[in-house]
């Protein structure tokens, strides 16, 4: 009798698509993946309201097919689309500039001594170190192995 005397009742495919779109909405700005399967329930058990027969599409029938769906799409969701719920690795080098260098192609731009000096890479003059220690001279090709802080720590480039 209470439910009969609500203006909606029975529920019709607008209340459980706009159910879905509230609810896809509410997803959006949290972001964990929980909301998006009840509200695709929502979207089914609009569909379903709009195209079962009149005997089946009662507000009974969408409240059974609403519930069950959420159940089984957030179980799903849950473990079959798990992977869906765990963060993404950035990217190693993504704002990381020295660690982007690592493997990159020099070319001494003064003479080394005693193992340290400076390189060209691009278009940025680095301070860098010699691994093997040697003194460089300006014009030598060589690869960076490595950073340490703002130093580039690079090896002669084999011919």
């Amino acid at each position: 009798m209470l439910l009969s005397s609500f203006s909606m009742w029975p529920p019709t495919f607008w209340h459980w698509l706009a159910l879905g779109l509230i609810l896809l909405s509410i997803e959006m700005a949290l972001g964990t993946f929980d909301l998006l399967w009840i509200s695709i329930a929502a979207f089914l058990t609009s569909a379903f309201a709009a195209f079962a027969p009149a005997g089946l599409a009662g507000w009974e029938g969408q409240l059974i097919v609403f519930s069950a769906s959420s159940a089984l799409l957030y179980l799903a969701g849950r473990t079959v689309f798990r992977k869906w719920r765990e963060l993404v690795p950035e990217h190693p080098t993504l704002n990381k500039r020295m660690a982007s260098t690592v493997g990159a192609s020099a070319t001494v731009a003064s003479d080394f001594s005693n193992g340290i000096g400076r390189v060209k890479l691009g278009d940025t003059e680095w301070s860098a170190v010699d691994l093997d220690g040697h003194d460089l001279r300006a014009g030598t090709s060589v690869t960076v192995e490595a950073t340490e802080g703002n130093r580039l720590k690079v090896r002669r480039a084999p011919n």
